[in-house]
C-alpha cells in the first residue's frame, strides 16, 4: 500500500513539474517573441554568456538536451542573424567555438526585460527560490545518472 501511495505522489509531482515548466515557457515565449528573441535563441545566448570562454556546439547541445544537428541548424540561423559567430579554436584547428556578437549581447540584455520570468519567480521568496534551485539541481543530477550522462555545462 505504501509503494502505491509513493508512486501516486511521485506522478503528481512529475505532472506539476511539467505543467509549471510548460506554462512558464509559454508565458516567457510570448514576451520573447515581442522582443524579437525566440525561446531557443534565448537559451543559447544564456549558455554562451554563462561561460568565460566561447563554448562548442557540442557543449550547447548537451546543455539543452538537443541533438547536435538541431543545434547546428539553430547556430547557423543565429549566425545569419548576427547574434553569434563561429570561431576556430587556435589550439585545436578542427574545433569550432561559439562566441556572442555585439548584436547578440544586445539581444541577451533584452532577456532581463522579460517580466513574465520575474513575475513567476517572485511567487517564491528568496529562501524558496534557493530551495527550488537545490531540488532542481538534485533532480537534474539524478536524471543525468539515469541517462548515464556526465554533467552538462554548469549553467545555471
Amino acid at each position: 500500500m505504501k509503494a502505491k501511495a509513493s508512486v501516486g505522489r511521485e506522478n503528481e509531482l512529475w505532472t506539476l513539474l511539467n505543467q509549471a515548466q510548460h506554462a512558464a515557457i509559454r508565458a516567457s515565449e510570448t514576451e520573447l517573441r515581442q522582443l524579437g528573441v525566440p525561446q531557443m535563441h534565448a537559451e543559447v545566448l544564456m549558455i554562451v554568456k554563462a561561460e568565460d570562454r566561447p563554448v562548442t556546439p557540442a557543449e550547447i547541445s548537451r546543455s539543452l538536451f538537443r541533438e547536435p544537428h538541431t543545434i547546428s541548424g539553430l547556430l547557423t540561423r543565429m549566425e545569419k542573424q548576427g547574434l553569434v559567430k563561429r570561431v576556430r579554436d587556435l589550439q585545436r584547428r578542427n574545433m569550432v567555438r561559439i562566441a556572442i556578437t555585439d548584436k547578440g549581447e544586445k539581444a541577451y540584455r533584452k532577456l532581463a526585460e522579460v517580466s513574465a520570468i520575474h513575475s513567476i519567480m517572485s511567487g517564491l521568496s528568496s529562501r524558496e527560490q534557493e530551495g527550488l534551485k537545490e531540488a532542481l539541481m538534485k533532480l537534474r543530477r539524478k536524471a543525468l545518472e539515469e541517462l548515464r550522462m556526465r554533467q552538462p555545462l554548469p549553467y545555471p
